[in-house]
């Protein structure tokens, strides 16, 4: 490195990377859950709530080829400040007008920045993060975005049992975007401390000024990225999605497989509370076993083990001992998921132009997003039509092909584990074939 390019310290990222995105994450995971409460006491069916609370993952998949167009233009603090009050304008029109329809409308809002505040993120990261250290950096900004979905809900909790009323949880976003807003704007902007970094590593061995590369970024758009990465984005990003989808699922097939075996509800969620912090506890192991072994050791043993807990679950609904069997695979599920910790955030980054991210990021977190969404839709329709055992086999079967494809793919455009002190590839050799 020059002696105007700084060195990496995870000191230089904790504050500026994980602090605003800690803080968004509470706000969302206080109100989440306070929503299809609020959309019933408004008059909405339950249907309609359910709706109402899916805007949330709509506006999130809407957003992301926008939010990787926003991102690559403004820059990333920029985004994100915008993104926050992008989430307070949505809050207060949820607010203003006691209706579904508005509550419908901030919700939506809230996905779309939500879309935008991960994406800048996330392209932040990839820029900054030499390769040796990415998975730790990227899967510890996955537990970080779980620390505050997991404390969120007791901040909402404690706010309701003092006002009464469920929509004073909304003020907690708020209070939680301007607090991201504050800290943005007084802290250094990363981009701008780190930005010769990015150029640097980026103009390295190709030849092109750093000026090239600027002007190449600011032509880059989200079109032009997928076309350009259309075989990676087809290949991995089929696999990206199938754990998308796989990870959907078993947040869906929890709840709905206690209350069908007939779990008292208390005890249902104390299980399910443990499975989720078994899989919190597990972040920043995932990124270790993927920064010193390879992607593969946190992709396969996440997809593997949630295909066999969906399948178990399918084998088990009508056996005596149901409610053991509910318990050992949330369990599992738990260290599943924590071992794929931060998977899809790494392969994005590791398979992301280095000098500019974010439109390429802004189509691979689009298919994430897509599977992640499509899995709840899968699992009611084959309910509906068949039974929630067929559901969980066909959700399982899909956990497998999905392993099948990283297994395949994985090695071929992430060939080998990163080291410390790596130099990173060219950028114009990211989602290229490996020979």
């Amino acid at each position: 490195m020059t002696a105007s390019t700084p060195p990496f310290s995870w000191r230089s990222i904790i504050l500026p990377a994980y602090l605003p995105t800690l803080l968004f994450s509470l706000g969302e995971g206080a109100i989440i859950p306070v929503i299809p409460v609020v959309a019933t006491e408004r008059g909405a069916s339950l249907a309609l709530a359910g709706l109402i609370a899916a805007m949330l993952l709509v506006g999130g998949l809407i957003g992301d080829l926008p939010a990787g167009w926003l991102v690559a233009r403004i820059g990333e603090r920029n985004a994100m400040i915008g993104a926050a009050m992008l989430a307070v304008v949505g809050v207060l029109i949820a607010l203003a007008a006691p209706t579904e329809l508005a509550l419908g409308i901030g919700v939506f809002l809230l996905g779309l920045a939500t879309a935008v505040f991960g994406l800048a993120r996330h392209a932040f990261l990839t820029s900054y993060v030499p390769a040796g250290v990415r998975a730790r950096a990227l899967s510890t900004l996955g537990g970080v975005f779980r620390a505050g979905w997991a404390v969120g809900p007791f901040v909402a909790a404690a706010l309701i049992a003092a006002t009464g009323s469920p929509e004073s949880v909304f003020w907690v976003l708020v209070a939680a975007c301007f607090a991201v807003v504050v800290v943005l704007l007084l802290l250094p902007d990363p981009e701008r401390v780190f930005g010769a970094a990015r150029l640097a590593r980026a103009a390295s061995g190709t030849g092109r000024t750093e000026g090239e590369i600027e002007a190449d970024a600011a032509a880059q758009g989200v079109f032009r990225a997928i076309a350009t990465h259309r075989e990676v984005l087809v290949r991995i990003g089929s696999g990206i999605g199938l754990l998308a989808a796989i990870r959907a699922s078993r947040m869906v097939i929890l709840p709905l497989w206690a209350v069908s075996i007939g779990m008292p509800p208390e005890t249902a969620a104390l299980v399910i509370g443990i499975s989720g912090a078994i899989d919190f506890a597990l972040f920043y192991v995932s990124g270790q076993l993927m920064d010193r072994f390879g992607r593969l050791w946190g992709a396969i043993p996440g997809l593997v083990g949630l295909a066999i807990g969906h399948l178990v679950l399918a084998f088990t609904h009508d056996l005596p001992d149901a409610a053991a069997w509910f318990t050992g695979v949330a369990v599992l599920f738990g260290v599943a998921n924590g071992l794929s910790s931060g998977v899809m955030l790494t392969l994005g980054a590791d398979l992301a132009p280095k000098a500019h991210p974010a439109p390429f990021l802004g189509a691979y977190r689009t298919i994430a997003d897509a599977g992640g969404a499509v899995a709840p839709l899968v699992i009611a329709a084959i309910t509906s039509a068949v039974s929630i055992m067929a559901a969980s086999a066909t959700m399982g079967v899909v956990g497998l092909v999905g392993a099948a494809v990283m297994w395949r793919y994985v090695p071929r455009y992430v060939p080998r584990r990163p080291r410390p002190g790596d130099a990173e590839p060219p950028s114009g050799d990211r989602g290229t074939r490996a020979d």
